[in-house]
């Protein structure tokens, strides 16, 4: 039996104009940090003009995720390295994430706002593309896949069990009008290509030697994901630098707890 309160609370967002966002990142040896351009205090649930702003577009050919750019947001505009990256590392406590040179993945959670935010397809994947240059030029990049734990199609949510029974529920309590899989999260990991390695810098957080990687679905009203910076380890440590930071709001882990 689904709680009568979660029902209602999915109910509240329209479905028009649904997204995915990159909440939190994690390297397999420390760090983490939500994608850039990433707010404190969006509410989870709610009208899509509320949940949405700190969500990134991309735009382009859903196809073809080595479009350069980092998207934009309806709260920030255009999205740049240098001007949110202080901002994302301070939401981590001063870490970037960081993986092995060989073996290495980012892994973290991915939030489906909406309808047209899901994965890909049945598997769970989602685009993963990496600049090495750190500042979104993805253009020469190999395409990657995230693995996520739920499923898509096109970027659109797959109705499976749980969302025909929350959907029945709602025609029961005479609600119309609704939002599938509102607020969910998933997991989400990439496997990073042994070998790679960053050239990254940025003035404003004083970080040097890192990555950015480019999560998206392929939903052809976005694309929709995020991009979230991470570095590779030099022998045991993590090749990128940071300035020391004794504040910042840690972003704590997020469960995921949607299943497919």
């Amino acid at each position: 039996m689904y709680s009568i309160n979660l029902i209602l609370a999915l109910s509240a967002a329209s479905a028009v104009n649904a997204h995915m966002k990159v909440t939190l990142a994690n390297g397999n040896l420390g760090g983490s940090m939500p994608a850039l351009a990433i707010q404190d205090g969006v509410p989870r649930f709610g009208k899509n003009d509320a949940t949405e702003v700190d969500t990134t577009v991309f735009g382009g050919n859903p196809t073809k995720p080595t479009s350069s750019g980092l998207g934009k947001t309806n709260a920030q505009g255009k999205i740049t390295v240098d001007n949110m990256l202080k901002a994302a590392m301070a939401m981590g406590g001063g870490t970037i994430p960081t993986v092995s040179s060989t073996g290495g993945h980012v892994n973290g959670t991915i939030r489906v706002v909406t309808s047209d935010g899901a994965p890909n397809n049945e598997k769970g994947e989602v685009f993963a593309v990496i600049d090495t240059t750190g500042q979104g030029n993805f253009k020469d990049s190999a395409v990657l896949m995230a693995q996520t734990n739920g499923v898509g199609k096109k970027g659109n949510v797959v109705q499976r069990s749980l969302f025909r029974a929350y959907i029945l529920t709602l025609r029961t309590l005479g609600i119309r009008r609704r939002a599938t899989n509102v607020g969910a999260d998933l997991s989400f990991s990439v496997k990073i290509p042994d070998g790679t390695t960053c050239t990254g810098t940025d003035a404003k957080s004083g970080a040097s030697n890192f990555c950015v990687l480019k999560i998206a679905n392929d939903n052809a009203a976005g694309p929709f994901g995020g991009s979230v910076v991470f570095a590779v380890s030099n022998g045991g440590t993590s090749g990128a630098t940071s300035p020391t930071t004794g504040g910042g709001a840690q972003t704590r882990r997020r469960r995921a707890d949607f299943k497919a």
